[in-house]
């Protein structure tokens, strides 16, 4: 039982690193988990064949030792007999349990990777004496599997999916081996592999933009905006010439910047499909030593703008300066709903105030949501039920709503 647990018990990353130090038993241990499906089945023909010879001892000795006893005390035969026989069973069963099993299942269950390297040289020898009768009966078994239509594995799969990392996560945030600040940076860790650039970005009715007809002195004036870069578009809104940063307008003499155009400053745009996964833009980013990446969608038309400080923000959270302006957050109210800025990610929402919404393929946000359910543009005091939430909307701006009060 130990050796079962033990193994599976085992933390095999610190078993490989122990080995790499120089560790004989660790290196030995870790051979053993190689084999791991091997190795239960041979644990599994050993407890067996224990349990079989202690049943086959315990009513001989311990049997006919208590009917000895009991006759002794005067008690027929034909009572002494079974008495004699269940106690034996008994007895057998307690030692067998307590010093067989449950002793050694609990110890290794502490100590795995102790218990594994311990027992690593013995295992290695009963799966060599042993091997052809274990190999005989784990065949069977998989041919037996296999008749009703499932198909064995010859190991345990040793690494961890996405969705098991994070019950990993949140039970050692309840168990309190986590802050709560941990769990939610690890959480976005894992979360941030299937964002993409729509997720990250700044919309394109909130992005400020400069026409190619505006000067560098335009461009300076826009400074109290707290922004630093912007995209410059052409004749119609979807047609993106380039990229202006204040850096480049600074560097013209004041008295030259009337007269010197935008254009003649720019620099090319970056320009990343709305579909493209945020590690991926996050290398465009970096290996073109850009700052800022337009974001277009399917039909080719400007979506937004994702900048690094963006992709930073899913990783981390809000991550704000002196320049930033304040952005609205969800506010608790005194009734118990909760009035959240629409334009946020469903998501976020969740994270922010435990409220889950439905998600769906055709929206990311609030709004999105919101405009769904309705089938058309939305108006303030529109309301709407999700199973038991209440969704009323309480502003709206450019036909969309702005903020959302959640209520049950």
């Amino acid at each position: 039982m130990a050796q079962e647990f033990g193994y599976v018990a085992a933390d095999r990353g610190r078993l490989r690193a122990q080995a790499a130090e120089g560790d004989r038993a660790a290196a030995r241990a870790l051979q053993v988990t190689e084999r791991l499906s091997f190795v239960l089945s041979g644990a599994q023909l050993g407890i067996t064949v224990t349990a079989l010879l202690v049943g086959y001892v315990a009513e001989p000795f311990l049997g006919e030792g208590l009917a000895s006893l009991l006759g002794v005390a005067g008690v027929p035969t034909t009572v002494s007999m079974p008495i004699s026989v269940t106690l034996a069973l008994v007895l057998a069963t307690v030692v067998q349990m307590v010093f067989g099993e449950l002793a050694p299942k609990n110890l290794a269950i502490a100590r795995p990777e102790a218990v594994a390297k311990s027992l690593s040289r013995s295992t290695l020898m009963y799966l060599t004496i042993f091997g052809p009768v274990i190999r005989l009966f784990d065949n069977a078994a998989a041919r037996l599997l296999r008749r009703i239509g499932i198909e064995p594995l010859e190991e345990l799969p040793e690494g961890a999916t996405s969705e098991d990392l994070s019950e990993i996560i949140a039970a050692s945030r309840r168990a309190g081996g986590l802050s709560a600040q941990m769990s939610a940076l690890l959480d976005r860790g894992l979360d941030f592999r299937g964002l993409t650039a729509a997720s990250a970005m700044v919309a394109r009715v909130d992005v400020r933009c400069v026409t190619p007809d505006s000067s560098a002195a335009d461009v300076v004036a826009l400074l109290d905006s707290g922004h630093s870069r912007f995209p410059v578009r052409g004749v119609n809104s979807d047609e993106i010439l380039g990229i202006i940063s204040i850096s480049d307008v600074v560097s013209v003499p004041p008295a030259q910047r009337s007269t010197v155009l935008v254009t003649d400053l720019l620099s090319e745009p970056l320009m990343v499909p709305s579909s493209l996964r945020l590690p991926a833009v996050l290398e465009r980013l970096r290996s073109g030593r850009r700052q800022m990446a337009c974001v277009v969608d399917e039909f080719g038309g400007f979506a937004g703008i994702v900048t690094l400080e963006d992709i930073a923000e899913e990783l981390v959270g809000s991550i704000r300066d002196e320049d930033d302006l304040p952005e609205p957050a969800p506010v608790r109210q005194d009734d118990g709903s909760w009035l959240v800025p629409a334009r946020w990610r469903l998501d976020e929402i969740s994270d922010a105030t435990g409220v889950d919404l439905p998600v769906g393929d055709d929206y990311d946000t609030v709004s999105g949501l919101v405009m769904a359910r309705l089938g058309r543009v939305a108006k303030a005091g529109d309301s709407l039920t999700l199973d038991d939430l209440s969704v009323r909307v309480e502003s709206v701006n450019r036909h969309v709503p702005q903020t959302v009060r959640l209520s049950r």
